[in-house]
């Protein structure tokens, strides 16, 4: 049997990639210490650590090799099947390696500590999740989401599929306008001048006439309401019935509005997890719902050219607006504090999701509708 392609494979790369961003952060004084790279495999136990190191340790790599053994599991299925613990084994050992050349690396950072005790729990957390991956195989839960991912979705859904899985992690990095992610033009401006200044091409860069203006209310309505609308129309470009669509969009619009507020909750403390939610912003996930709904019986390649056109707009509001001076000191919180370790982890997603999410449509838009496989 030929076995469709899984989601699960692109997921850890995906995850392996933050994982080295968020080990390495903030890249900067790289020198040798006068430590080998391998040393702190035999250092005494740290004294000091926190029950947030431990968690955190585990839990960052638990998910890497839960997607690691189920790749690998899904991979074998069209040479008929592959053994569980040889599964779990491969994922934790991948996992093990990553984590050991991350820890390597760190000994050339002033800023990062190489620790056996993060070592380990990296291990440990990735054998927990290899292990919850391989236990869902024996209980036939992959087999069930594989038959229900047939039913509801078409077979080459896998980009969609991964880019879906994203948008609820890339929401919990604090943004400036709820559901508004990619806005990166204001931060790329100030990054590009830091980088070129003292140089001659400093004077390449543009030079605005006008400061970026905030947005007036009906301009972070239809932000709010094109950022809900977005990722429904990206799963209804890859789904079957209507019924389906109309179960996605209430359950994409729910998951958004709570990741947003366990962000705000994260970020300002949970007595003002829903300070975000203004007039402009619950209209906007009023109509942006509305319109998924509408929206339901539209063909799949019209939903795809649709969030083209929807992203387009989008990202050109966002990137004509600055950041608020609270919001900026917000992300300086993030970026100083504990949330570090999860800093490239949301902060990437965050900006990156949109244009990702523009590049899979422009392909499907421009490459056509292959013939629907009936499902079994």
């Amino acid at each position: 049997m030929e076995a469709r392609k899984s989601s699960a494979g692109p997921l850890a790369q995906a995850y392996a990639a933050l994982i080295v961003y968020a080990s390495l952060y903030p890249f900067a004084g790289w020198h040798d210490q006068g430590v080998g790279p391998l040393e702190f495999l035999a250092s005494p136990w740290p004294k000091y650590w926190t029950a947030f190191d431990l968690v955190s340790n585990a839990a960052g790599y638990a998910p890497l090799g839960f997607l690691l053994a189920l790749a690998h599991l899904r991979k074998g299925v069209a040479a008929g099947g592959v053994s569980i613990p040889r599964a779990i084994a491969s994922a934790t050992a991948v996992a093990v390696l990553l984590s050991l050349a991350m820890e390597a690396l760190q000994s050339y950072l002033p800023a990062r500590v190489a620790s056996n005790l993060d070592f380990g729990l990296n291990a440990a957390g990735a054998f927990l999740g290899a292990a919850i991956a391989g236990g869902l195989e024996r209980a036939g839960a992959v087999d069930r989401w594989s038959r229900f991912r047939v039913r509801w979705f078409v077979d080459d859904a896998r980009g969609a599929l991964v880019l879906l899985a994203l948008w609820p992690f890339a929401l919990l990095f604090p943004a400036a306008v709820p559901l508004g992610l990619g806005q990166v033009m204001e931060r790329l401006e100030a990054g590009m001048a830091d980088w070129l200044s003292d140089t001659p091409f400093l004077e390449w860069l543009p030079v605005r006439d006008v400061e970026l203006q905030p947005l007036v209310p009906g301009a972070e309505l239809l932000c709010v309401t094109l950022g809900a609308l977005a990722p429904c129309l990206l799963a209804y470009s890859v789904m079957r019935s209507k019924p389906q669509r109309a179960a996605m969009a209430l359950m994409l619009v729910a998951l958004g509005v709570g990741v947003t507020a366990l962000s705000a909750a994260l970020s300002w403390g949970p007595a003002h997890a829903w300070a975000w939610l203004s007039l402009p912003v619950g209209v906007g996930l009023v109509v942006g719902l509305a319109l998924a709904l509408l929206l339901v019986a539209l063909p799949r390649r019209g939903c795809a050219a649709l969030v083209l056109a929807g992203l387009v707009l989008h990202l050109s509001l966002l990137n004509q607006a600055p950041a608020s001076p609270y919001f900026a000191h917000l992300l300086q919180a993030w970026e100083q504090g504990r949330f570090i370790r999860f800093h490239g982890l949301a902060q990437w997603l965050g900006w990156l999701w949109p244009y990702a999410a523009l590049a899979y449509v422009l392909v499907r838009v421009s490459r056509g509708e292959a013939a629907p496989r009936i499902a079994q």
